[in-house]
């Protein structure tokens, strides 16, 4: 995995993703201490950065192979991102998904035109079924992180953010199969002046932290925490290959911090955030890394969660910082 994968990527890219905004907020610098640019995926094709990735793939596989359909399995913004770069490419695509998936993410793939098949993420692995299923219909896989194309194609949305905010010094990246941190990494320690990359899990979920400690992947029971984009069980072999190489750190956050990351991303900066797209936030606001004068990079990775869902964890989780309404 290289710098010119991901602008190979990029290339495939024109036109058809998205280049979301870069984001700040005076409010948040003096909150943390440093200086936030915050890439805000939940502006992307399908809500989140994992179009990228999916069209990438799709778009590399040949015109042969891509004709017999794609299958893959995701707990919602792979599959959503599947089932429209597949229906870009005219190409069927199948889905196996979560019994418990938010109700949203199942209704958009839907609405992208993908079939979609259930297990249960608690008694069953996917990575097998998925497998399996692919095989029985004679489709061709992507999955979700555990691709190089894929990992190419997250990696732009770190492209866009270097080319639009120079000199970061650090780069907070959330954490889930490691996809999206392997691909801004390669960006990251290419640039003439190397950003720390540090990733960031749910406190549930931090198979990606013992990892690295161990030297090893640990594969870990499905996480219970709120952040279902990050309710993975292990890394992939190529995406801990890259991680043990380019990132520097993993922090983890709790479910607590995550829905004060999303309020605050609502009340200060009007952003929609799911769990998972508002980990990397967490960790800023709520220090797990020293940001003290620096220029930091945040990745903002979705917004795919209904109003009821939304709602109902701002209930869970009272609002406890002080001063969070308004605008800046």
């Amino acid at each position: 995995m290289t710098l010119d994968d991901v602008h190979a990527a990029a290339e495939r890219l024109k036109g058809v993703a998205n280049r979301t905004p870069v984001l700040t907020s005076r409010t948040l610098n003096h909150l943390v201490g440093g200086e936030l640019h915050l890439k805000a995926e939940c502006f992307q094709r399908t809500g989140s950065f994992k179009f990228r990735g999916a069209f990438n793939a799709i778009a590399r596989l040949p015109d042969r192979s891509r004709a017999h359909g794609v299958a893959t399995y995701s707990s919602g913004n792979h599959a959503q991102a599947v089932a429209l770069a597949a229906a870009l490419h005219d190409v069927p695509a199948v889905i196996l998904m979560p019994e418990d998936a938010p109700r949203l993410k199942m209704a958009a793939t839907r609405d992208y035109g993908a079939e979609i098949v259930t297990y249960d993420r608690y008694a069953e692995e996917r990575t097998s079924l998925g497998e399996a299923m692919a095989q029985e219909r004679g489709m061709i896989l992507i999955p979700p992180f555990n691709h190089w194309d894929v990992i190419a194609g997250q990696g732009t949305a770190a492209l866009e953010l270097f080319a639009e905010v120079e000199a970061l010094d650090l780069l907070l990246v959330c954490v889930g199969g490691g996809g999206l941190i392997s691909g801004c990494a390669t960006v990251a320690k290419a640039q003439s002046m190397p950003a720390r990359v540090v990733g960031v899990e749910p406190e549930a979920g931090d198979d990606a932290r013992r990892s690295l400690q161990q030297g090893s992947i640990v594969t870990i029971p499905t996480p219970r925490t709120i952040a279902d984009g990050q309710q993975t069980t292990s890394v992939g072999e190529h995406t801990f290959a890259v991680m043990q190489e380019r990132v520097d750190d993993i922090v983890t956050v709790t479910d607590a911090e995550i829905v004060e990351a999303m309020r605050f991303a609502f009340e200060r900066m009007n952003l929609v955030l799911e769990p998972s797209g508002a980990s990397a936030l967490a960790a800023a606001l709520a220090r797990k890394v020293d940001m003290s004068g620096q220029r930091v990079g945040v990745t903002l990775s979705g917004g795919n969660i209904g109003v009821d869902r939304y709602v109902a964890l701002m209930h869970e989780f009272p609002a406890w910082r002080s001063g969070s309404s308004g605008s800046g």
